[in-house]
């Protein structure tokens, strides 16, 4: 891919928690390859979903697709410029040098939550997964008491490493960098969820063109090796 994109002062952007070491990364391999600087700010996917649909002056947005599509609804971004990125699947985490519970099958992971003392995930679409996951196990009441959701932006893998939880569930691009954690594994396939993300150029974006040109990199395959590396594949 040939980066000929005419400069401008700067690309800015704003994605979940969720892309942010991936986008870290080839953000700047971007700008050494093309000379364009990039700012990409990362923050809670509810909060950048908000901060898009006010207006923010942001060139392009990656969140969740479902998220972008009510962006798109919405016309705060260009319907027509929905990249997908990567593909990100669900994982669970305790904290370091705790006993692994046993995750192998559906019912093993059923019995690990209803043993667990305490139990972390985000607001994010694992969060809405897990949530549902419990509702299907009819466990949602029984465990209710035990569940700390955390806040937007703050990884689920912190409450893990403080002991704030005894396990927690979030993505596995966002668990995976947490120092004081182990990753025990990612949710049997048959309770898996996996979770395209997805960029556009936001309509509030005074360099369209230049974001464009931006989101063709992010998907190309030049990015694949960096997203295989924080836990996703390619989209």
């Amino acid at each position: 891919m040939t980066l000929q994109a005419s400069k401008v002062d700067v690309i800015t952007g704003i994605s979940s928690m969720a892309m942010r070491e991936v986008l870290a990364e080839l953000g700047d391999v971007y700008e050494q390859k093309s000379g364009q600087p990039v700012v990409i700010v990362s923050v809670g996917g509810v909060d950048a979903a908000r901060r898009v649909g006010d207006g923010e002056a942001f060139d392009f947005v990656v969140l969740a697709t479902d998220a972008i599509e009510k962006l798109a609804a919405d016309r705060r971004v260009d319907p027509g410029s929905r990249t997908d990125l990567a593909r990100s699947a669900v994982a669970i985490a305790v904290v370091a040098g705790a006993t692994r519970p046993d995750i192998s099958s559906e019912s093993a992971t059923r019995e690990a939550v209803l043993r667990a003392r305490s139990i972390g995930y985000s607001t994010g679409p694992s969060g809405a997964h897990l949530v549902r996951l419990f509702e299907r196990w009819g466990i949602a009441d029984e465990v209710a008491a035990r569940i700390v959701q955390a806040s937007p932006g703050v990884p689920v893998g912190t409450l893990v490493a403080r002991g704030d939880v005894e396990i927690g569930f979030q993505q596995l691009s966002e668990l995976m960098h947490v120092p004081g954690i182990n990753v025990v594994g990612l949710l049997p396939p048959e309770i898996q969820s996996t979770t395209v993300f997805s960029a556009a150029v936001c309509t509030a974006s005074n360099c369209p063109a230049a974001a464009k040109m931006l989101l063709s990199f992010l998907a190309s395959p030049q990015a694949d090796a960096a997203k295989r590396r924080h836990g996703m594949e390619p989209a």
